[in-house]
């Protein structure tokens, strides 16, 4: 028996089953498929190793789902500052005050209450899931995955993995990097690996929850600190927080085999003097780093978002972010494909959703890259660059809180020479 939709999602993480929900309260019908169950939460348990910086932009599009309340139930810790400085020692760097060689970004200046929300990414995707369970229009289909796809001028129908067949008008892929559903298109990705890799590791501190969250840069890498909650009455005094290092695959699995005494030690001296005291270590886990662009995101009656169309750099926590705004324009040219009485697999409507979002995501994968390559090195004139960069960037506040208000979601646009100058860097068109 086959079960007929408008849209199929595939892929049922953040940014596919905040999709899902949005279309659903559109009124389309729509299944939203899944290998997974929905990620439990215990109020009581340690925080999950995976978080997420979320936007501004992001929470007013979670708002617009009804999902932020269930979120803030549950936990999020807002951060008001965010602070970036160059961490390298170098005969240059006597060169240039200490104080210039650090820019941060505060609330306040930028006239918000708050620069963005740290956030377990299962708290998202449950509160998420809630949503879209909670939708009539809705039809979750968790624990299978997806055999085969065929695409005809009037449908696409799946077969899962039980032989049962699903028919849409359209098929969206937010099934991640290792997008099953962009194979079966036939959809190729642009793949550059990074050198580095990067380790998460899930702590206790002593002290309150900060209200800052920070990176340092080494020539191997950001090491990074983002608050999360208050540890509760059963570890007075304390905090949960979430460390990012980034370094090479030896040093990191070197760091991984140390005992929990040894590592926090390590990540004590390693760290800038900013970390406060570390009380405890709960998990620890790496992962390698890669951008990744598929090279088209439409293919007849597929079209991709999120993590299926374009994986970048994780340094600033942007790669979520850049989801949810594919995920909000995708669902508003749907809706307006519907009204008008288009195909939902319109190729010139697909195409306008590829037009805004290719160098939408292109700019921000380049401007990553330039952040990566300009601080993870040793070179006296990068070194010297990035921090005339810093201390220019001190300078200038007006620019500089411009482009931090683009960042945090807050502003929609790039400032006008910003989005000139990067699509002036090299491999622009490329990607």
């Amino acid at each position: 028996m086959t079960q007929a939709f408008d849209i199929v999602v595939v892929g049922a993480g953040m940014v596919g089953a905040a999709l899902a929900t949005g279309l659903g309260q559109e009124g389309f019908r729509v299944a939203v498929v899944d290998r997974a169950a929905a990620p439990a939460y215990e109020p009581s348990s340690a925080p999950d190793i995976r978080v997420s910086a979320l936007s501004v932009g992001s929470e007013r599009y979670l708002r617009s789902l009804n999902a932020w309340q269930s979120i803030q139930s549950m936990r999020a810790t807002p951060y008001q500052r965010l602070a970036v400085w160059d961490d390298t020692q170098h005969p240059l760097t006597n060169l240039i005050p200490g104080r210039m060689a650090r820019v941060e970004f505060d609330a306040s200046a930028l006239s918000t209450s708050h620069l963005g929300h740290i956030v377990e990414n299962s708290v998202t995707q449950q509160a998420l899931w809630q949503t879209a369970d909670s939708e009539a229009n809705v039809t979750i289909i968790a624990g299978h995955g997806v055999s085969r796809l065929e695409q005809s001028e009037q449908h696409a129908t799946l077969t899962l993995d039980d032989g049962r067949e699903l028919e849409a008008k359209l098929v969206i892929g937010a099934d991640g990097a290792n997008s099953r559903i962009r194979d079966l298109a036939g959809i190729g990705v642009n793949r550059d690996q990074y050198g580095q890799q990067a380790m998460v590791v899930s702590i206790r501190y002593q002290g309150p929850v900060e209200d800052i969250t920070w990176q340092g840069f080494q020539p191997s890498g950001p090491r990074a600190f983002l608050p999360l909650h208050s540890a509760g009455a059963k570890y007075p005094g304390e905090s949960w927080g979430s460390l990012v290092w980034y370094d090479a695959p030896e040093q990191l699995a070197r760091l991984k085999s140390l005992e929990p005494s040894e590592l926090m030690a390590e990540i004590q001296s390693a760290f800038p003097n900013e970390l406060p005291p570390l009380t405890h270590i709960d998990s620890v886990a790496s992962f390698p780093i890669a951008r990744q662009h598929a090279k088209h995101y439409v293919s007849g009656r597929v079209v991709l978002a999120g993590d299926s169309a374009h994986t970048i750099n994780p340094l600033a926590g942007q790669g979520v972010n850049l989801g949810f705004q594919d995920a909000q324009c995708l669902q508003s040219i749907l809706r307006e494909a519907w009204r008008a009485g288009d195909d939902l697999a319109s190729p010139s409507r697909l195409a306008q959703y590829e037009r805004m979002r290719r160098p939408a995501n292109r700019r921000m994968m380049l401007t990553m890259d330039l952040f990566y390559y300009l601080f993870s090195n040793r070179v006296p004139p990068a070194h010297l660059i990035r921090n005339l960069g810093l201390g220019a960037a001190r300078a200038l506040p007006f620019a500089r809180n411009q482009v931090a208000r683009y960042a945090m979601g807050i502003d929609t646009e790039l400032p006008a020479v910003l989005r000139e100058l990067t699509t002036r860097l090299p491999g622009f068109n490329r990607l």
